[in-house]
C-alpha cells in the first residue's frame, strides 16, 4: 500500500511541475515594433501594460484618441501597447508605413505599436498565445473577438482582465487599476 502511495504521490507531483512548466511569463514573450526593433516587456516592470489589437478602418478606431490620451495622462502608471491585426473584416490591410502614418495623422499615436501578428488560430502570436490561455497566463481563458478588445497586465506581469471592443479606454473598469 506505501508503494501505492508513493507512486501517486509521484504522479500528482510530476503532475503539478508540468503545469508550473506550460506557464510562462509575459516578460519572456518575444515581439518587434512597428519598425522593426525587439520590445523588452521587462523595460515595463512595475507597470501595467494594455494590450489592444487595432485595425485602422474599423468602427472601434477612433479608439485610438482615447488610448492615446491615456498615455498621455497615465503613462507614468500604464504602457500602451497597438498590436495591428488584420483578421477581423480585413481592416488593418496596410503595411506597417501606412499604419504607422495613418495613426499619426489622424490620432496623434506616440504609443508604442507592434508589428502587424494574427491573435487568433493556427498562426496566433505568442503574445496572444500567452494573454488568451490560462495554461499560459495562469488566470484565465478568453478569445478575441473583434478588433480593439484589450488585455490588462499588471505591474507584476500577471494577466488582470480583458475588455471587449465596446469597453473605452478611460473606462472606469481599466482606470480603477491605475489609481
Amino acid at each position: 500500500m506505501n508503494v501505492l502511495k508513493a507512486f501517486l504521490l509521484t504522479l500528482c507531483t510530476v503532475s503539478s511541475k508540468s503545469d508550473l512548466q506550460k506557464q510562462t511569463s509575459i516578460y519572456d514573450i518575444n515581439i518587434n515594433s512597428l519598425q522593426g526593433q525587439p520590445i523588452d516587456f521587462k523595460a515595463f516592470k512595475g507597470k501595467h501594460i494594455l494590450f489592444v489589437n487595432v485595425a485602422s478602418k474599423c468602427g472601434f478606431t477612433p479608439q485610438y484618441e482615447d488610448l492615446q490620451n491615456l498615455h498621455d495622462t497615465h503613462g507614468d502608471k500604464i504602457i500602451i501597447i497597438g498590436v495591428p491585426c488584420n483578421q477581423f473584416g480585413n481592416q488593418e490591410p496596410g503595411n506597417k508605413d501606412q499604419i504607422m502614418s495613418f495613426c499619426q495623422a489622424n490620432y496623434g499615436v506616440s504609443f508604442l505599436m507592434t508589428e502587424k501578428i494574427e491573435v487568433k488560430g493556427t498562426n496566433k502570436h505568442p503574445l496572444y498565445a500567452w494573454l488568451t490561455q490560462k495554461e499560459k497566463n495562469g488566470i484565465k481563458n478568453s478569445k478575441v473577438k473583434w478588433n480593439f478588445q484589450k488585455y490588462l497586465v499588471g505591474p507584476d506581469g500577471q494577466l488582470i482582465d480583458y475588455f471587449l471592443s465596446v469597453t473605452s479606454p478611460k473606462s472606469n473598469k481599466i482606470l480603477k487599476y491605475l489609481k
